[in-house]
């Protein structure tokens, strides 16, 4: 039985972090489909999760970093079933982002994910860190190299 502060707290965060718990799950699954289906994990595992759903600053991080290792999961089993997509849903960038979401797409994981959590996220290189494992100055240097990477991809 839920208690009606965690009914509220995750209403909230369904509300606030849906968008961007999609977006992650999208960048790596590249299916809308089956990024919404791990949205869906992810709200479960946090109603399943009660030291998280006490609050706090730290649930967006914890809802990432989950994202992630489900994302990484169904890849993982995607894999071992050796499955062809039945239909083929190309994904839409935002108007006018083509290029660019297609040079995002070139980067390695651990790159994409540094960009994604420092410049549409808006965390610091210590948070991203944090989120992705490492020290502060090796996400610095993640982000920087990441930086060249796209922009040389964008220049071709």
């Amino acid at each position: 039985m839920i208690n009606s502060s965690t009914e509220n707290l995750i209403t909230e965060a369904v509300n606030r972090y849906s968008d961007t718990i999609f977006r992650v799950a999208f960048q790596y699954t590249r299916n809308r489909y089956d990024a919404e289906d791990i949205l869906q994990e992810v709200f479960l595992q946090l109603l399943k999760t009660p030291t998280v759903t006490d609050g706090g600053d730290g649930l967006k991080a914890w809802l990432i970093r989950v994202t992630i290792n489900k994302s990484k999961d169904f890849l993982r089993a995607r894999k071992r079933r050796h499955t062809v997509a039945y239909t083929y849903d190309p994904p839409v960038p935002p108007e006018g982002r083509g290029e660019v979401f297609d040079a995002l797409a070139l980067l390695s994981e651990g790159d994409r994910n540094a960009l994604y959590l420092h410049y549409y996220e808006g965390y610091t290189a210590r948070e991203a860190a944090s989120i992705l494992g490492g020290t502060e100055r090796a996400m610095t240097k993640r982000i920087g190299r990441a930086r060249d990477k796209l922009k040389k991809f964008l220049e071709e």
